[in-house]
């Protein structure tokens, strides 16, 4: 057995029943489920439809994302979040680099490396270079000014913790801004990279080995390892082609307002709805979030 889900952006929301039962319809589908009214729904379905990726292209110009995947085990029991353009709406070596005035040159890279073509840790060294002699003072002042959390994030963590899961945070990025977000969203844990310092000021090189795209498939078998669970229980999010590894390897991996690269390896995508998007692929209804 599958299941189709529709849902939208709730700050505009544009699914309508007609759309969500015409859909069924053609596809002989089970009774439409509402998770949300406006925002969410889902039906039953015997098989997998030939021409779902065609029905996904002309939802996503009506606005609407569209996934279909098995119904059994769709609950995980662990969510492994990117945090750059994932949990956050920036790139925070982007915002740092602002600070030190090489904001454009810097962001060219990181889209590049987000894209796939570039190697990710040459990219991120090469970065961080250029981050030599900034005050440490400048990432309070990044989180403080700069820095916005996703829409959802809150409660996708608190709704999945309160049904058991365990959420981990591993970013490319750098644990000065994972230990802030990690602890402001309620994840369990967090990995990144860490940035060297002397004398409060940055030095331009970062701890290594770098947490790569290899580093974030190790963190989820490892923690899944420790956790007495599989691969197939979790849940991971992420953007950018380092995240395409762990993605990859989860139950379910969600390429969420990703590059078009990384999105076309995936079979969850999500470019309309926010971080709650994952609430209702896992078949959580709006009267189940836990609100923070």
């Amino acid at each position: 057995m599958y299941i189709a889900t529709l849902l939208t952006n709730p700050a505009t929301p544009v699914l309508d029943a007609p759309t969500v039962e015409a859909l069924r319809n053609a596809w002989c589908g089970g009774d439409v489920v509402w998770l949300n009214p406006d925002i969410a729904a889902e039906f039953a379905l015997p098989a997998t439809p030939d021409n779902r990726w065609q029905v996904w292209e002309d939802l996503q110009a009506r606005g609407v994302d569209m996934a279909v995947q098995s119904a059994e085990g769709r609950r995980k029991r662990m969510l492994l979040a990117d945090m750059d353009s994932t949990m956050i709406g920036q790139e925070c070596i982007d915002e740092l680099a602002d600070e030190a005035g090489v904001g454009p040159y810097v962001a060219d890279i990181t889209a590049r490396a987000m894209n796939g073509e570039l190697d990710f840790e040459g990219a991120l060294r090469a970065r961080v270079a250029l981050l030599k002699g900034l005050p440490e003072t400048t990432i309070a002042k990044v989180l403080a000014e700069r820095i916005s959390f996703t829409p959802g994030g809150r409660e996708l963590i608190a709704t999945m913790k309160a049904h058991g899961a365990h959420a981990v945070l591993v970013s490319g990025g750098f644990t000065a801004f994972t230990t802030h977000v990690a602890q402001a969203l309620g994840f369990d844990e967090h990995r990144a990279n860490l940035l060297k310092m002397d004398g409060g000021l940055l030095t331009g090189t970062v701890a290594e080995p770098i947490l790569g795209r290899a580093a974030k498939v190790a963190a989820l078998e490892e923690i899944t390892a420790r956790l007495g669970i599989t691969p197939e229980d979790v849940l991971a999010v992420g953007d950018g082609a380092n995240d395409l590894g762990m993605l990859g390897r989860a139950g379910a991996g969600v390429a969420l307002h990703a590059k078009p690269v990384v999105a076309a390896q995936c079979e969850l995508r999500v470019n309309h709805g926010d971080l709650t998007a994952l609430l209702y692929l896992q078949g959580y209804s709006v009267t189940d979030f836990v609100n923070m």
